[in-house]
Protein backbone atom coordinates (compact mmCIF):
# COMPACT_ATOMS: atom_id res chain seq x y z
CA UNK A 1 0.00 0.00 0.00
CA UNK A 2 1.60 3.76 -0.73
CA UNK A 3 2.88 5.60 2.26
CA UNK A 4 0.42 8.01 3.13
CA UNK A 5 1.03 10.49 6.31
CA UNK A 6 -0.62 13.43 7.89
CA UNK A 7 0.82 15.71 10.42
CA UNK A 8 -0.79 18.41 12.35
CA UNK A 9 0.95 21.12 12.29
CA UNK A 10 -1.80 22.95 14.73
CA UNK A 11 0.86 23.03 17.75
CA UNK A 12 -1.73 23.04 20.81
CA UNK A 13 -4.02 20.94 19.21
CA UNK A 14 -8.17 20.86 19.03
CA UNK A 15 -9.96 23.78 17.58
CA UNK A 16 -7.03 26.68 16.62
CA UNK A 17 -4.32 27.40 14.21
CA UNK A 18 -5.77 24.61 11.77
CA UNK A 19 -2.98 23.35 9.18
CA UNK A 20 -2.68 20.09 7.82
CA UNK A 21 0.80 18.30 6.51
CA UNK A 22 -0.47 15.56 4.20
CA UNK A 23 1.83 13.33 1.81
CA UNK A 24 1.13 11.32 -0.77
CA UNK A 25 4.19 9.01 -1.31
CA UNK A 26 6.69 12.19 -2.25
CA UNK A 27 3.84 14.61 -2.95
CA UNK A 28 3.37 17.31 -0.15
CA UNK A 29 -0.24 19.23 0.59
CA UNK A 30 -1.18 21.60 3.39
CA UNK A 31 -4.76 21.98 4.35
CA UNK A 32 -5.43 25.23 5.33
CA UNK A 33 -3.43 27.43 7.20
CA UNK A 34 -5.43 29.04 10.18
CA UNK A 35 -4.95 31.31 12.63
CA UNK A 36 -5.65 30.93 16.39
CA UNK A 37 -8.70 32.45 17.76
CA UNK A 38 -7.51 32.78 21.45
CA UNK A 39 -3.31 33.90 20.70
CA UNK A 40 -2.01 37.10 19.30
CA UNK A 41 1.30 37.88 17.21
CA UNK A 42 3.80 34.21 15.83
CA UNK A 43 1.91 32.40 18.86
CA UNK A 44 -1.31 32.37 16.96
CA UNK A 45 0.76 30.67 13.86
CA UNK A 46 0.77 27.11 13.15
CA UNK A 47 4.01 25.80 13.04
CA UNK A 48 4.95 26.64 9.59
CA UNK A 49 8.90 26.48 10.17
CA UNK A 50 8.22 22.47 10.02
CA UNK A 51 7.39 23.07 6.50
CA UNK A 52 9.44 25.99 5.02
CA UNK A 53 12.10 23.68 3.75
CA UNK A 54 10.08 21.67 2.18
CA UNK A 55 8.36 21.29 -1.27
CA UNK A 56 5.11 21.96 -0.67
CA UNK A 57 3.03 20.93 -4.10
CA UNK A 58 -0.08 22.15 -3.41
CA UNK A 59 -2.50 24.40 -0.89
CA UNK A 60 -5.62 23.70 -0.41
CA UNK A 61 -7.92 26.21 1.88
CA UNK A 62 -11.31 24.67 3.04
CA UNK A 63 -12.93 27.65 3.73
CA UNK A 64 -12.75 31.14 4.71
CA UNK A 65 -13.08 31.40 8.21
CA UNK A 66 -9.66 32.72 9.99
CA UNK A 67 -8.94 29.82 11.81
CA UNK A 68 -8.73 27.97 8.35
CA UNK A 69 -7.81 30.94 6.07
CA UNK A 70 -5.41 33.29 8.33
CA UNK A 71 -2.02 32.35 7.98
CA UNK A 72 -2.35 31.77 4.32
CA UNK A 73 -0.13 35.13 3.46
CA UNK A 74 2.76 33.71 5.72
CA UNK A 75 2.64 29.71 4.08
CA UNK A 76 2.55 31.55 0.90
CA UNK A 77 5.32 34.07 1.69
CA UNK A 78 7.45 30.92 2.54
CA UNK A 79 5.87 28.95 -0.62
CA UNK A 80 5.53 31.81 -3.40
CA UNK A 81 5.60 29.46 -6.22
CA UNK A 82 2.95 26.75 -4.83
CA UNK A 83 -0.53 27.03 -5.93
CA UNK A 84 -3.27 27.47 -3.79
CA UNK A 85 -6.46 26.07 -4.58
CA UNK A 86 -10.17 26.93 -3.06
CA UNK A 87 -13.67 26.97 -4.03
CA UNK A 88 -14.87 29.33 -6.95
CA UNK A 89 -17.12 31.09 -4.16
CA UNK A 90 -14.03 31.64 -1.49
CA UNK A 91 -12.57 33.60 -4.56
CA UNK A 92 -15.12 36.12 -3.52
CA UNK A 93 -14.19 35.95 0.41
CA UNK A 94 -10.69 35.63 1.53
CA UNK A 95 -9.19 38.55 0.47
CA UNK A 96 -10.91 40.81 2.37
CA UNK A 97 -10.81 38.19 5.48
CA UNK A 98 -7.49 38.68 5.31
CA UNK A 99 -7.24 42.74 5.13
CA UNK A 100 -9.86 42.63 7.85
CA UNK A 101 -7.04 40.38 9.87
CA UNK A 102 -4.20 42.91 9.20
CA UNK A 103 -5.91 45.62 10.42
CA UNK A 104 -6.75 43.93 13.29
CA UNK A 105 -3.19 42.74 13.91
CA UNK A 106 -2.47 46.30 13.56
CA UNK A 107 -5.01 47.36 16.20
CA UNK A 108 -4.28 44.53 18.70
CA UNK A 109 -0.19 46.25 19.05
CA UNK A 110 -1.36 49.66 18.75
CA UNK A 111 -3.26 48.68 22.36
CA UNK A 112 -0.54 46.52 23.54
CA UNK A 113 -2.01 43.20 23.16
CA UNK A 114 0.60 41.24 24.55
CA UNK A 115 2.77 39.53 21.74
CA UNK A 116 1.05 41.00 18.85
CA UNK A 117 2.78 41.99 15.78
CA UNK A 118 1.65 42.06 12.34
CA UNK A 119 2.23 38.83 10.48
CA UNK A 120 1.73 39.70 7.15
CA UNK A 121 0.52 43.23 5.26
CA UNK A 122 -1.38 44.15 2.44
CA UNK A 123 1.72 43.28 -0.08
CA UNK A 124 1.61 40.19 1.16
CA UNK A 125 -2.10 39.52 0.80
CA UNK A 126 -1.56 40.62 -3.13
CA UNK A 127 1.11 38.17 -3.61
CA UNK A 128 -0.61 35.49 -2.15
CA UNK A 129 -3.35 36.63 -4.68
CA UNK A 130 -1.11 35.80 -7.47
CA UNK A 131 -1.29 32.03 -6.36
CA UNK A 132 -4.36 31.30 -6.18
CA UNK A 133 -6.24 28.97 -8.28
CA UNK A 134 -10.16 29.13 -8.01
CA UNK A 135 -12.04 25.65 -8.78
CA UNK A 136 -15.71 25.13 -9.06
CA UNK A 137 -16.65 22.13 -6.43
CA UNK A 138 -17.54 18.82 -8.89
CA UNK A 139 -14.51 18.82 -11.19
CA UNK A 140 -11.85 16.28 -10.55
CA UNK A 141 -8.53 17.74 -11.79
CA UNK A 142 -5.47 15.68 -11.97
CA UNK A 143 -2.25 16.63 -10.54
CA UNK A 144 1.23 15.93 -11.09
CA UNK A 145 4.13 16.91 -8.60
CA UNK A 146 7.94 17.11 -10.07
CA UNK A 147 9.02 14.37 -8.21
CA UNK A 148 6.33 12.41 -10.36
CA UNK A 149 3.83 11.58 -8.04
CA UNK A 150 0.07 11.88 -9.61
CA UNK A 151 -3.07 12.35 -7.79
CA UNK A 152 -6.32 14.05 -8.18
CA UNK A 153 -8.59 16.25 -6.12
CA UNK A 154 -12.27 17.11 -6.47
CA UNK A 155 -13.79 19.98 -4.05
CA UNK A 156 -17.44 19.17 -2.70
CA UNK A 157 -19.83 21.97 -0.80
CA UNK A 158 -19.61 21.33 2.95
CA UNK A 159 -22.41 23.29 3.47
CA UNK A 160 -20.42 25.11 6.69
CA UNK A 161 -20.72 28.90 5.06
CA UNK A 162 -20.61 29.58 1.49
CA UNK A 163 -17.44 28.76 -0.14
CA UNK A 164 -16.75 25.87 2.36
CA UNK A 165 -15.52 22.44 0.95
CA UNK A 166 -14.92 19.15 1.85
CA UNK A 167 -12.06 17.64 -0.41
CA UNK A 168 -11.80 14.05 -1.97
CA UNK A 169 -8.40 12.92 -3.03
CA UNK A 170 -7.60 9.61 -5.10
CA UNK A 171 -3.99 8.78 -5.28
CA UNK A 172 -3.17 5.39 -6.32
CA UNK A 173 -6.25 3.83 -5.50
CA UNK A 174 -6.84 5.06 -2.62
CA UNK A 175 -9.83 7.34 -1.86
CA UNK A 176 -9.11 10.07 1.07
CA UNK A 177 -11.73 12.14 2.19
CA UNK A 178 -11.60 15.55 4.46
CA UNK A 179 -14.90 16.77 5.55
CA UNK A 180 -13.27 20.21 6.52
CA UNK A 181 -15.97 21.78 8.40
CA UNK A 182 -19.45 20.67 7.41
CA UNK A 183 -23.27 21.38 7.92
CA UNK A 184 -25.50 18.61 6.22
CA UNK A 185 -28.67 20.70 7.08
CA UNK A 186 -30.33 23.32 4.37
CA UNK A 187 -30.64 26.69 5.85
CA UNK A 188 -32.41 29.68 4.58
CA UNK A 189 -28.96 31.06 3.38
CA UNK A 190 -27.59 27.87 2.04
CA UNK A 191 -27.75 24.34 0.91
CA UNK A 192 -25.74 21.35 3.61
CA UNK A 193 -23.23 19.54 2.48
CA UNK A 194 -23.19 17.28 -0.97
CA UNK A 195 -20.57 15.23 -0.50
CA UNK A 196 -19.86 12.36 -2.46
CA UNK A 197 -21.04 8.45 -2.52
CA UNK A 198 -19.23 5.87 -1.92
CA UNK A 199 -16.65 4.25 0.07
CA UNK A 200 -13.52 5.53 1.42
CA UNK A 201 -10.31 4.13 2.67
CA UNK A 202 -9.05 7.23 4.82
CA UNK A 203 -12.04 9.54 6.21
CA UNK A 204 -10.35 12.78 7.91
CA UNK A 205 -13.44 13.83 9.97
CA UNK A 206 -14.15 17.21 11.97
CA UNK A 207 -15.51 16.62 15.60
CA UNK A 208 -16.26 20.28 16.73
CA UNK A 209 -19.69 19.31 18.39
CA UNK A 210 -18.60 16.29 19.92
CA UNK A 211 -19.70 17.03 23.09
CA UNK A 212 -22.82 18.97 22.10
CA UNK A 213 -25.82 16.27 22.57
CA UNK A 214 -29.01 17.83 20.95
CA UNK A 215 -32.34 17.33 23.29
CA UNK A 216 -35.73 15.53 21.95
CA UNK A 217 -37.18 17.41 19.55
CA UNK A 218 -34.74 20.17 18.94
CA UNK A 219 -33.39 20.76 16.05
CA UNK A 220 -32.20 23.86 13.55
CA UNK A 221 -35.34 24.46 12.92
CA UNK A 222 -36.94 24.53 16.21
CA UNK A 223 -34.50 26.76 17.49
CA UNK A 224 -34.71 29.59 14.88
CA UNK A 225 -38.49 29.38 15.70
CA UNK A 226 -37.68 29.92 19.50
CA UNK A 227 -35.24 32.98 18.64
CA UNK A 228 -37.83 34.42 16.64
CA UNK A 229 -40.25 34.09 20.00
CA UNK A 230 -37.51 35.75 21.88
CA UNK A 231 -37.51 38.53 19.39
CA UNK A 232 -41.23 39.01 19.37
CA UNK A 233 -41.78 39.08 22.99
CA UNK A 234 -38.57 41.33 24.07
CA UNK A 235 -39.46 44.27 21.37
CA UNK A 236 -43.44 43.51 22.38
CA UNK A 237 -42.17 44.27 25.42
CA UNK A 238 -40.06 47.63 25.00
CA UNK A 239 -36.69 46.03 24.40
CA UNK A 240 -33.65 45.83 22.69
CA UNK A 241 -32.20 42.21 21.29
CA UNK A 242 -28.58 42.26 20.93
CA UNK A 243 -27.63 38.95 18.50
CA UNK A 244 -23.58 38.56 18.19
CA UNK A 245 -22.97 37.34 15.51
CA UNK A 246 -19.67 35.89 13.17
CA UNK A 247 -18.86 38.49 10.45
CA UNK A 248 -18.68 35.61 7.64
CA UNK A 249 -22.10 33.43 7.35
CA UNK A 250 -23.22 33.60 11.05
CA UNK A 251 -24.22 37.43 9.64
CA UNK A 252 -25.74 36.68 6.31
CA UNK A 253 -27.63 34.06 7.70
CA UNK A 254 -29.43 35.48 10.44
CA UNK A 255 -30.12 38.69 8.57
CA UNK A 256 -31.92 36.16 5.61
CA UNK A 257 -34.07 34.59 8.68
CA UNK A 258 -35.16 38.12 9.59
CA UNK A 259 -35.66 39.17 6.20
CA UNK A 260 -38.16 36.38 6.06
CA UNK A 261 -39.79 36.98 9.20
CA UNK A 262 -40.40 40.66 8.62
CA UNK A 263 -42.02 39.82 5.17
CA UNK A 264 -44.56 37.11 6.93
CA UNK A 265 -45.78 39.83 9.40
CA UNK A 266 -43.54 37.23 12.18
CA UNK A 267 -41.62 40.62 13.37
CA UNK A 268 -42.81 43.61 15.25
CA UNK A 269 -41.77 47.16 12.78
CA UNK A 270 -38.39 48.47 14.93
CA UNK A 271 -34.59 49.40 13.74
CA UNK A 272 -32.36 46.71 12.93
CA UNK A 273 -28.84 47.81 13.19
CA UNK A 274 -26.08 45.77 11.53
CA UNK A 275 -22.41 46.31 11.61
CA UNK A 276 -18.67 45.95 10.28
CA UNK A 277 -17.25 43.31 8.11
CA UNK A 278 -20.42 41.56 7.59
CA UNK A 279 -21.96 44.38 5.45
CA UNK A 280 -18.81 44.52 3.60
CA UNK A 281 -18.74 40.47 2.91
CA UNK A 282 -22.39 40.93 1.43
CA UNK A 283 -20.54 42.07 -2.17
CA UNK A 284 -18.86 38.75 -2.41
CA UNK A 285 -22.04 37.18 -1.31
CA UNK A 286 -23.98 38.91 -4.05
CA UNK A 287 -21.24 37.95 -6.77
CA UNK A 288 -21.74 34.14 -5.80
CA UNK A 289 -24.94 34.48 -5.20
CA UNK A 290 -25.14 35.23 -9.51
CA UNK A 291 -23.49 31.53 -9.72
CA UNK A 292 -24.52 29.65 -7.31
CA UNK A 293 -27.93 29.24 -6.50
CA UNK A 294 -27.67 27.28 -3.39
CA UNK A 295 -26.83 30.84 -1.94
CA UNK A 296 -30.03 32.11 -0.73
CA UNK A 297 -29.05 35.51 0.18
CA UNK A 298 -28.98 38.62 -1.50
CA UNK A 299 -27.64 42.37 -0.51
CA UNK A 300 -31.22 43.83 -1.08
CA UNK A 301 -32.66 41.81 2.32
CA UNK A 302 -31.03 45.30 3.98
CA UNK A 303 -33.26 47.23 2.46
CA UNK A 304 -36.41 44.78 2.78
CA UNK A 305 -35.69 44.85 6.32
CA UNK A 306 -35.21 48.43 7.10
CA UNK A 307 -31.56 47.67 8.20
CA UNK A 308 -29.45 50.06 8.84
CA UNK A 309 -25.56 50.61 9.73
CA UNK A 310 -25.36 51.05 12.96
CA UNK A 311 -24.07 54.90 13.55
CA UNK A 312 -21.10 56.25 15.06
CA UNK A 313 -21.82 56.92 19.10
CA UNK A 314 -25.32 55.41 19.11
CA UNK A 315 -26.08 54.03 22.02
CA UNK A 316 -28.33 51.01 21.85
CA UNK A 317 -31.36 50.81 23.38
CA UNK A 318 -31.97 54.67 24.00
CA UNK A 319 -34.16 55.02 20.81
CA UNK A 320 -37.18 52.26 21.69
CA UNK A 321 -37.19 48.45 20.63
CA UNK A 322 -33.91 47.59 18.14
CA UNK A 323 -32.44 44.77 16.88
CA UNK A 324 -28.89 44.78 16.88
CA UNK A 325 -27.57 41.93 14.75
CA UNK A 326 -23.58 42.88 15.06
CA UNK A 327 -20.26 41.45 15.32
CA UNK A 328 -17.97 39.35 16.75
CA UNK A 329 -19.91 36.44 17.76
CA UNK A 330 -17.93 35.59 20.93
CA UNK A 331 -18.17 39.17 22.20
CA UNK A 332 -14.44 39.89 21.39
CA UNK A 333 -13.37 42.91 23.25
CA UNK A 334 -13.82 46.16 21.49
CA UNK A 335 -16.19 45.01 19.01
CA UNK A 336 -19.34 46.44 18.36
CA UNK A 337 -22.14 43.69 20.14
CA UNK A 338 -19.53 44.25 23.16
CA UNK A 339 -19.74 47.89 23.14
CA UNK A 340 -23.86 47.21 22.62
CA UNK A 341 -23.71 44.20 25.59
CA UNK A 342 -22.07 46.73 28.23
CA UNK A 343 -25.19 48.90 27.22
CA UNK A 344 -28.13 46.95 26.92
CA UNK A 345 -26.96 44.51 29.87
CA UNK A 346 -28.41 46.55 32.57
CA UNK A 347 -31.76 46.86 31.58
CA UNK A 348 -34.45 44.01 32.47
CA UNK A 349 -36.19 44.48 29.11
CA UNK A 350 -33.61 43.56 27.04
CA UNK A 351 -32.09 40.04 26.17
CA UNK A 352 -28.85 39.09 24.39
CA UNK A 353 -29.43 35.87 21.89
CA UNK A 354 -26.35 33.78 21.36
CA UNK A 355 -26.46 31.80 18.66
CA UNK A 356 -23.34 30.02 17.92
CA UNK A 357 -20.51 28.82 19.52
CA UNK A 358 -18.67 30.68 22.53
CA UNK A 359 -15.79 29.85 23.67
CA UNK A 360 -15.58 30.02 27.78
CA UNK A 361 -12.88 32.01 28.14
CA UNK A 362 -13.94 34.85 25.55
CA UNK A 363 -16.18 37.72 26.94
CA UNK A 364 -19.25 35.77 25.84
CA UNK A 365 -18.18 33.16 27.32
CA UNK A 366 -18.09 34.60 30.51
CA UNK A 367 -21.12 36.61 30.40
CA UNK A 368 -23.46 33.02 28.85
CA UNK A 369 -21.56 32.08 32.54
CA UNK A 370 -22.81 34.78 34.70
CA UNK A 371 -25.60 34.84 37.31
CA UNK A 372 -28.64 36.99 37.26
CA UNK A 373 -28.22 40.01 38.85
CA UNK A 374 -24.43 39.40 39.35
CA UNK A 375 -21.98 42.37 37.83
CA UNK A 376 -20.54 41.62 34.90
CA UNK A 377 -16.67 43.42 34.58
CA UNK A 378 -16.41 44.36 30.91
CA UNK A 379 -12.25 44.77 31.42
CA UNK A 380 -11.57 46.96 28.01
CA UNK A 381 -14.05 49.33 29.06
CA UNK A 382 -12.95 49.28 33.08
CA UNK A 383 -16.85 48.83 33.50
CA UNK A 384 -18.65 47.04 36.12
CA UNK A 385 -22.19 46.23 34.74
CA UNK A 386 -25.53 44.69 36.21
CA UNK A 387 -26.82 41.38 35.11
CA UNK A 388 -30.18 42.36 34.27
CA UNK A 389 -31.27 41.82 30.70
CA UNK A 390 -32.37 38.25 29.41
CA UNK A 391 -29.08 35.90 28.36
CA UNK A 392 -30.31 32.93 26.04
CA UNK A 393 -28.49 30.60 24.06
CA UNK A 394 -29.75 29.00 20.33
CA UNK A 395 -28.17 26.14 18.75
CA UNK A 396 -27.92 27.59 15.23
CA UNK A 397 -24.52 25.92 14.95
CA UNK A 398 -22.99 26.04 11.09
CA UNK A 399 -21.53 22.92 12.28
CA UNK A 400 -23.44 18.83 12.02
CA UNK A 401 -24.38 17.36 15.40
CA UNK A 402 -22.04 14.88 16.11
CA UNK A 403 -24.57 11.51 15.17
CA UNK A 404 -24.74 12.96 12.03
CA UNK A 405 -21.05 12.82 11.90
CA UNK A 406 -20.72 9.14 13.20
CA UNK A 407 -23.36 8.25 10.43
CA UNK A 408 -21.75 9.74 7.57
CA UNK A 409 -18.65 7.84 8.83
CA UNK A 410 -19.80 4.49 9.28
CA UNK A 411 -21.61 5.08 5.68
CA UNK A 412 -18.45 5.63 3.80
CA UNK A 413 -16.74 2.12 5.06
CA UNK A 414 -13.32 4.06 5.61
CA UNK A 415 -10.28 1.69 6.53
CA UNK A 416 -9.18 4.38 9.31
CA UNK A 417 -10.74 7.56 10.33
CA UNK A 418 -8.52 10.34 11.48
CA UNK A 419 -9.95 12.71 13.86
CA UNK A 420 -9.44 16.30 13.48
CA UNK A 421 -10.89 19.47 14.46
CA UNK A 422 -12.08 19.41 17.81
CA UNK A 423 -11.16 19.39 21.28
CA UNK A 424 -9.98 16.50 23.49
CA UNK A 425 -13.33 15.65 24.78
CA UNK A 426 -15.14 15.95 21.45
CA UNK A 427 -12.53 13.89 19.72
CA UNK A 428 -13.12 10.86 23.05
CA UNK A 429 -17.00 10.99 21.52
CA UNK A 430 -16.09 10.11 18.28
CA UNK A 431 -13.17 7.45 19.15
CA UNK A 432 -15.90 5.70 21.17
CA UNK A 433 -18.82 5.99 18.83
CA UNK A 434 -16.42 4.48 15.96
CA UNK A 435 -14.10 2.27 17.40
CA UNK A 436 -16.42 -0.57 18.21
CA UNK A 437 -17.72 -0.79 14.17
CA UNK A 438 -14.65 -0.04 13.27
CA UNK A 439 -12.40 -1.85 15.58
CA UNK A 440 -9.38 -0.49 17.94
CA UNK A 441 -6.65 0.80 15.90
CA UNK A 442 -9.06 2.08 13.13
CA UNK A 443 -9.84 5.60 14.69
CA UNK A 444 -6.98 7.18 14.97
CA UNK A 445 -6.18 10.73 16.70
CA UNK A 446 -2.52 12.02 16.24
CA UNK A 447 -1.15 14.10 18.68
CA UNK A 448 0.01 17.71 17.29
CA UNK A 449 3.21 17.73 15.08
CA UNK A 450 3.61 14.32 15.36
CA UNK A 451 3.43 12.26 11.85
CA UNK A 452 1.52 9.27 11.77
CA UNK A 453 0.79 7.00 8.68
CA UNK A 454 -2.38 5.58 7.56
Amino acid sequence: MPHVRLTDLNAPGGIGANCLLLQLGKANIVIDAGLHPKMAGYEALPRLERIRDLPIDLIIVTHCHLDHLGALPVLARDHPDTPIILSRDSQYLYKRLLQNSCQVMERQRAEGLAGAVPLYGFADITQCARQVVPVVPGNSRLFETASGERFSFTLFPSGHIPGAVGLLLEYRQRRIFHTGDVSFTDTPMLDGARFPPGKVDTLILETTRGTTERGPGTNRESESRRLLQYLRRTLKGGGSVLIPVFALGRMQELLTTLRHASAGGMLPDCPVYVSGLGLDLLNGFERIAKDNRALRVRRRFLRELGARKLPQGHHPGSEGPAIYLLSSGMLIENTPSYKAAAALLRTRENTICFVGYCDPDTPGGKLLAAEPESTFLFEARDQHVPVRAAIERFDLSSHADREELRDFALACEPRVVVLSHGDPEARAWFRSELEEPLGKGFVLDPPPLKTVEV
